[in-house]
């Protein structure tokens, strides 16, 4: 596990680091995005954060998004920032033991000089790469240029995040731009439309850095289609072959065992095993379906966050479903759509893994 405490860049100073992190990065994991923990009265539950982390570890996760929406963005700007941060590295370095190595993602969030405090913070704690969220005020020259800046903290993944939740349309040529910066390593591709995961898959193959920057799904409406799917990208006469190498994603914060099956079987699909494209092709509607309730598809979105809390604590991992917005909860009708999908899709859980294992995580 490559955990520097002390703060020092781990892919900047140690190139076996570099090396060993990034490619296992653009080689392709299941990186859930991590949520958070809170009791009744809406106070961090260490104990429970603890657990999810072990969790995803434990089910074959390679990596983890800290601080990202599913996160809660309001802890950005607050004191609470840090602890969750920190208690994510720290307890995924347990793994040391085994030999293992988890690839830390931080989220930053705001303008210019928040995003890199952020991005220095979440060095400090050992913290390999940042997903950088879109921030509505700045215009495209400026996001360029805050990309660029955090970059030299750590290397960047680029969000296209759906405006639903917080994000914006962005141009082709901003992708262009954003995919040419070396400090890139991948983009989490999540507008939850197909013009715009088409804007970024040209963008990367006209910045010339197809092979270096990694994309991610995100598209939680499409994930195993986009995971099977090689996408032969045509610019200037050139035709390039661009792949989702895995998925970093809200849906991934839950039933996790079974995501890791998932993406071990996208990678036989796209190695050419038409079996498993098969079978990959049957379950995506399922895994569409269910997600659909989760995340609250039918009313916007709102019910997301708490969508995936109630399938954590259906399985013991969370004590609740509270949000630190106590207005934050499931829509009408959500939670029977929750009961149906659980019902319908029992192949897409992991409820014995979790069963077996979370006396242990809650430890």
């Amino acid at each position: 596990m490559l955990i520097d405490q002390g703060g020092s860049d781990v892919l900047s100073t140690a190139p076996e680091a570099h090396t060993s992190v990034r490619d296992l990065f653009r080689r392709g994991l299941v990186i859930p995005a991590h949520p958070l923990a809170l009791d009744a009265d809406r106070r961090l539950d260490e104990r429970r954060q603890r657990a999810l982390t072990r969790y995803y570890v434990a089910a074959g996760a390679g990596g983890l998004a800290v601080g990202v929406h599913t996160t809660q963005f309001a802890i950005h700007g607050t004191a609470l920032l840090p602890p969750v941060l920190e208690l994510a590295a720290e307890t995924a370095s347990e793994t040391a033991r085994e030999g293992r190595e988890i690839v830390l993602v931080a989220g930053a969030t705001g303008p210019t000089t928040q995003a890199v405090a952020e991005a220095e913070l979440a060095r400090s704690l050992g913290y390999h790469m940042v997903l950088l969220s879109p921030h509505r005020e700045l215009d495209e020259d400026a996001l360029i240029e805050r990309a660029r800046a955090v970059g030299e903290v750590l290397p960047v993944i680029g969000f296209y995040l759906q405006p639903a939740v917080g994000g914006r349309t962005l141009s082709r040529d901003f992708w262009t731009r954003l995919a040419a910066i070396e400090s890139v390593v991948g983009i989490k591709v999540a507008p939850f439309d197909r013009y715009r995961t088409l804007d970024v898959l040209h963008g990367v193959v006209r910045a010339g850095r197809a092979e270096q920057v990694a994309l991610y799904t995100g598209n939680d409406d499409h994930i195993l289609a986009d995971l099977i799917t090689t996408h032969r990208v045509v610019v200037d006469g050139r035709q390039v072959e661009v792949e989702f190498v895995g998925g970093l994603l809200g849906q991934w914060a839950v039933w996790v065992k079974k995501a890791v099956e998932l993406l071990d079987e996208a990678k036989l699909a796209r190695a050419g095993d038409d079996a498993a494209v098969r079978r990959l092709l049957g379950l995506d509607g399922h895994l569409t379906d269910a997600n659909a309730a989760i995340f609250d598809s039918a009313n916007g979105f709102h019910g997301c966050i708490p969508g995936i809390h109630e399938i954590l604590r259906r399985q013991g991992l969370l004590a609740g479903r509270w949000c630190l917005d106590p207005a934050e909860d499931l829509s009408p009708g959500q939670l029977a759509e929750i009961d149906r999908v659980w019902a319908a899709y029992p192949w897409l859980r992991d409820d014995d893994f979790v069963a077996e294992g979370l006396d242990r995580w809650l430890a």
